[in-house]
């Protein structure tokens, strides 16, 4: 006979839930005979019929402390097996975690397993008392003739408690699964701090990947496009200087093209420098920034007090955040005449500080340029700080961490 899909996945999950609390009871209940011990050994220490019993009440205890992990693993393994949810490893820090499921939490809800189990075995015998009655002898039936009765009520409490462990074997499951989860399981806290290292490593990845992407596009235009446009200068060059006898317009054509030639390569120059400057990679950060000050349009006061190295992310955040800084001090700026940069490492920070002599008045939650700014520094967890009162001076103030 094949019974009804539904009906067969009830059986199952009825089968699941006797195993899963069958196999409990022992781990759960092994505590018991240990705090029984313990008990022993302290009633005869503070009556004092036992002068050994404080000495050998340190062995029910590390009997206790020894058998948290190795039960912490038994359930982990049952209910990875039985209700397919995997408990995470706790380890040392866990212990008090541990401790606390196996001594306290462990023996209460191995009383309930055993009842429920009890229970099952006593419904059954109930149930199926008619065929134990029938099995022995004649004259017992014959003994008692009001067997029939009795049999019957106890078949039908059999068939009763049969069917209220349905329910309370998939209850104790759930409560089980709730209170492993809980306890053993990873808590709110530990999972939100898992969860802050992997943003945190998934950014650092993005941060990496960003700044791989522009050294890439650094030197596609670098060796592509910036070495055509110096060969079609040359080129427009020589044309300029050998082919005289052309008509006065070609000829200005061919100045025109010149010019424009020259200007996109000294944009692109800019360009590339702005993206990564490749003296960053081999001379640091004081070479690449004595660069772009010395390229400023104004005078830049810069000083570089971080001897050591530190990763090329943080590295490039520091100098694309002078780079941005000095550019908006020569276009922005109004009436400055001065700027200063001053980095210096304390530690695991890198401090960059730019200044200048403008009227102030920057804002950084009116401008664009100046969010790109603050987001790019809280890309490797930076701070970001800017002071620019109306009548100056302004400020810019950034702390970047350098991984040891």
């Amino acid at each position: 006979m094949t019974l009804p899909p539904r009906s067969r996945r009830a059986l199952l999950r009825l089968r699941r839930d006797l195993l899963f609390l069958a196999a409990g009871v022992l781990p759960h209940l092994l505590v018991v005979p240990l705090y029984l011990w313990a008990a022993l050994l302290l009633g005869a220490t503070v009556t004092g019929s036992d002068s050994d019993a404080p000495v050998i009440l340190a062995a029910p205890l590390a009997l206790l402390c020894a058998a948290g992990p190795g039960l912490t693993e038994v359930q982990r393994w049952r209910f990875r097996a039985l209700c397919g949810v995997e408990l995470p490893r706790l380890g040392l820090r866990r212990l008090r975690r541990q401790f606390g499921y196996n001594w306290l939490i462990g023996p209460l809800l191995g009383a309930l397993e055993l009842l429920v189990l009890a229970l099952l075995v006593a419904g059954l015998a109930a149930a199926t008392v008619l065929l134990w009655i029938w099995a022995v002898p004649w004259q017992w039936r014959i003994g008692h003739p009001g067997y029939p009765t009795q049999a019957a009520y106890l078949t039908g409490l059999g068939l009763l408690a049969l069917a209220a462990v349905v329910p309370l074997a998939a209850g104790l499951v759930r409560l089980e699964n709730l209170v492993g989860r809980a306890v053993l399981g990873v808590s709110r806290s530990d999972e939100l701090e898992r969860r802050v290292e992997d943003l945190t490593a998934s950014r650092a990845g993005a941060v990496d990947a960003a700044d791989a992407e522009r050294r890439r596009i650094e030197r596609d235009l670098h060796d592509g496009a910036q070495q055509r446009l110096v060969s079609l200068a040359l080129n427009l060059g020589l044309a300029k200087a050998t082919l005289t006898d052309l008509p006065p317009e070609a000829r200005e054509v061919i100045e025109a093209a010149h010019r424009e030639a020259k200007d996109a390569i000294e944009e692109l120059n800019h360009l590339v420098r702005g993206l990564h400057p490749a003296v960053l990679d081999e001379l640091g950060l004081d070479a690449a920034l004595s660069g772009l000050a010395a390229r400023t349009p104004l005078p830049v006061r810069l000083r570089v007090d971080a001897l050591e190295r530190t990763t090329a992310a943080v590295e490039g955040v520091a100098y694309f955040v002078v780079s941005e800084a000095l550019t908006n001090v020569a276009k922005h700026a109004r009436e400055a005449t001065r700027a200063e940069v001053t980095v210096t490492r304390i530690g695991g920070i890198l401090r960059v500080v730019i200044a200048d002599d403008g009227m102030g008045g920057a804002d950084p939650a009116r401008g664009s340029g100046l969010k790109g700014l603050a987001q790019r520094v809280r890309s490797v967890d930076g701070t970001f700080r800017m002071s620019s009162p109306v009548g100056g001076p302004t400020m810019m103030s950034v702390e970047l961490p350098c991984p040891g």
